[in-house]
């Protein structure tokens, strides 16, 4: 598909953009994934936000050990490879690095960063429940990133800048979520390792081009013909999906399984609600990013999460879940024990529970796990 190329072809030559970018002045805005960073405040401000999504590189996780126990998710332990390393593109382009403290995992990140590196960084803290006094917090929290943006870039966040940035993410959230829902369809018309990309795609490239290739798909998918190879459907799940990880996608795809849905607190842009148009503008930004939004492992109480994944797969009528965490990231390993026996109660579906340090010597037995799910399931 056209789309999917442009797209591709776009993210390979995203950092030769990015240093163009940078040489006519604009700032150049990281933040870590998860989906409280609100993009739309460095757009409003004329910046570029870009996230620091890479992942699946052993290396940058043996890297770490200089700086950090072992104790610590793989993902954030890679990227403090990444940040130490002193040769990450992404890491040597940014100007300041925004990180919305969710656990220890990424406030280690900051620490390391912040004593190790000339990064400079900016940390807002993300409470774990969703109430009244939780809201003000991240509220607050927002603001206070709005103010910082302003000063570091020298550029008032205007309601109308603010406004065309809301709606422009707002349209990317709509396609994202289009496309998504045609996956319903039996089979999918679209790969998961290309709705994948290109949601990775929707935080590191430019959202007014991402935005005409989304639209190109949709009109793409909606068209194609497709053989029901009568692969089983599969939803997956768990902690990060990082740029560069695509192991797990590789072998449920070389195994025969067809993965329809997934759902990640990192890596997978929450896509399925938009920010309200009316009314006060960072209100409709906290209420999106925090309120509606699905919540992650770490949030209490974690009914939210699971009742969603046990909506997701009735909707997408998948025959089983596969949860994919890293290591050391404690909130979803504890999740994996109780909640296969709630899925099968609600369900009628098995979950099989794989666990990744981003090593290549998983990878033998991971295949061999996945090939046994899926026949089981495939029956």
């Amino acid at each position: 598909m056209k789309s999917i190329l442009r797209i591709k072809s776009h993210l390979k030559t995203r950092l030769k953009e990015l240093k163009q970018e940078k040489e006519k002045g604009r700032k150049i805005i990281g933040y870590t994934p998860g989906g409280y960073f609100p993009e739309e405040l460095a757009l409003a401000a004329g910046a570029v936000p870009v996230c620091m999504i890479r992942g699946g590189d052993h290396s940058a996780v043996d890297a770490s050990v200089t700086y950090i126990d072992r104790w610590l998710d793989t993902f954030y332990r890679a990227q403090i490879g990444y940040g130490t390393s002193n040769e990450d593109p992404y890491y040597n382009i940014i100007d300041i690095l925004f990180i919305p403290v969710t656990d220890n995992n990424n406030r280690a990140l900051s620490d390391v960063l912040s004593y190790h590196t000339g990064i400079e960084i900016f940390n807002f803290g993300i409470p774990h429940t969703k109430n009244e006094s939780a809201h003000e917090f991240y509220l607050h929290g927002i603001k206070r990133v709005k103010r910082k943006i302003e000063e570091f870039t020298g550029v008032e966040i205007t309601k109308n800048h603010l406004n065309d940035a809301i709606h422009l993410c707002n349209k990317e959230r709509e396609l994202l979520k289009k496309i998504s829902l045609i996956r319903k369809s039996h089979p999918s018309p679209i790969s998961s390792k290309d709705f994948v990309m290109i949601n990775h795609a929707s935080m590191i490239i430019d959202k007014n081009d991402l935005v005409k290739n989304l639209e190109l798909l949709v009109d793409e998918l909606q068209n194609k013909e497709i053989e029901d190879k009568k692969q089983p459907r599969i939803l997956l799940t768990g902690s990060t999906l990082a740029l560069g990880d695509h192991k797990i996608l590789s072998l449920i795809g070389e195994s025969g399984g067809e993965v329809v849905f997934e759902e990640f607190a990192e890596g997978i842009k929450p896509y399925l609600f938009k920010v309200k148009t009316n009314g006060d503008q960072m209100e409709a930004l906290s209420e999106a990013y925090f309120i509606d939004r699905i919540v992650p492992a770490w949030f209490r109480p974690g009914s939210e999460r699971l009742d969603h994944l046990i909506q997701l797969a009735k909707d997408f009528s998948v025959k089983g879940v596969i949860w994919y965490q890293l290591l050391y990231r404690e909130a979803y390993k504890i999740e994996s024990y109780y909640f296969p026996e709630i899925l099968k109660k609600e369900v009628g579906i098995p979950m099989l529970t794989l666990e990744s340090d981003y090593d290549p010597s998983e990878t033998g037995q991971m295949r061999t796990r996945i090939e046994t799910y899926i026949d089981s399931i495939g029956r």
